[in-house]
């Protein structure tokens, strides 16, 4: 019987900053079955969903606590722990937008800012087209969301923009399903201080910068028949 995944690329050399989800025969089943091109559209967002709201609970594990002692019901005092200070989610459009209902289904109330990024015609270079964040978001730590990592390029212009806005990279937290080592080298050598989650880092690129073996298109499976 098999109990462990077999198909996890573990690069050698794989930034300190990043983080998997434990790799267990679950996990790879759910993957199993939103990789399969022949999955229909609702298994397709049920399965999804579970492990982007696996993402979000490892995300929340990474942010700092404080001691904070409460009052139980029966008179006790419970010496436990709080969040040390607010968050926000921050989607990058359009398929970073799939895994907000899983941020929204544990963090109460979380505000959400979104950006969108496209290539440049003319320089083929990300760039930004649209972004709207909470006034505070400088005070906040961020939880970055967008489903694949593959060259990089959108991240990575994501998290400038972020910075500009005045956030700490090291209060910047990616949350990723899927990932190339490729574009996790890159990412994580631009921000060394940023932590990444991803719940698979696969093969790598084709030539067309492609994830294998990937899933095709996220956003195209998601909101599309």
């Amino acid at each position: 019987m098999t109990t462990a995944p077999t198909s996890q690329s573990t690069p050698a050399a794989l930034p300190p900053s990043v983080f998997t989800l434990p790799q267990t025969a679950q996990l790879e089943a759910l993957y199993t079955i939103i990789r399969d091109k022949t999955t229909s559209r609702g298994d397709f967002l049920f399965y999804s969903d579970r492990i982007i709201r696996l993402l979000v609970e490892e995300g929340l594990n990474h942010l700092p606590v404080v001691p904070k002692n409460v009052q139980t019901p029966t008179g006790s005092t419970y010496e436990g722990v709080g969040f040390e200070g607010k968050i926000c989610g921050v989607s990058i459009l359009r398929a970073g937008e799939a895994m907000e209902a899983g941020l929204r289904e544990v963090c109460r109330s979380v505000r959400i800012g979104k950006i969108l990024i496209q290539r440049d015609e003319e320089t083929a270079q990300p760039k930004l087209f649209y972004c709207k964040f909470p006034e505070d978001i400088a005070q906040r730590y961020v939880l970055l969301l967008d489903p694949m990592l593959a060259t990089g390029g959108s991240a990575i212009k994501a998290v400038e923009i972020l910075k500009e806005q005045g956030v700490p990279e090291e209060r910047i937290i990616f949350i990723n399903l899927i990932a190339a080592p490729e574009g996790l080298r890159r990412f994580c050598s631009k921000f060394p201080a940023l932590r990444v989650i991803t719940g698979w880092i696969d093969k790598g690129l084709n030539e067309k910068a492609f994830i294998i073996p990937g899933l095709g298109d996220f956003g195209e499976r998601r909101y599309c028949e």
